[in-house]
């Protein structure tokens, strides 16, 4: 494991361990697997007309359709605090806690920014995309009509 200097949010406390901070270095931000599987069952379905991570436009969706106004985010069940399957670490849980709740207002506030802008709003979950990534592409197309 590389030592890799990274900076922190004054909020947060020092990692529990270098393997933990290491680990959560290597967790992406953009191009996950649950966004990459769900773009090309959206490409495979015919529904092409995307763009990624488009800057200027509130909250930087994950896939913008701008000729429908349909901003789409894939929401990770841990970061974004799956009411399912989130289960956050026991290691520094007040600060996991917050953090949590922190995301959901972000998430919040974006959609509202996007639908005060005009746009539509979906928001798919990393378990929607796992479990039935074919209803999860229905269900886009049907928000493009």
């Amino acid at each position: 494991m590389a030592d890799r200097e990274y900076t922190r949010d004054a909020r947060s406390p020092p990692p529990s361990s270098a393997h933990a901070s290491y680990n959560m270095s290597r967790n992406r931000a953009k191009d996950t697997g649950p966004e990459v599987a769900l773009r090309k069952a959206l490409w495979a379905a015919g529904l092409r007309g995307y763009r990624l991570h488009v800057a200027g436009i509130p909250g930087r969706p994950d896939i913008l359709y701008p000729r429908a106004k349909l901003a789409i985010f894939v929401h990770g069940c841990f970061w974004h605090a799956c009411p399912l399957h989130s289960r956050p670490p026991k290691s520094n849980a007040s600060f996991w806690h917050e953090k949590f709740a922190r995301n959901r207002e972000r998430d919040a506030r974006k959609v509202a920014n996007l639908q005060d802008a005009g746009w539509r709003v979906l928001t798919v979950w990393e378990h929607d995309i796992v479990e039935d990534l074919p209803a999860v592409v229905r269900s886009v197309k049907k928000a493009l009509r």
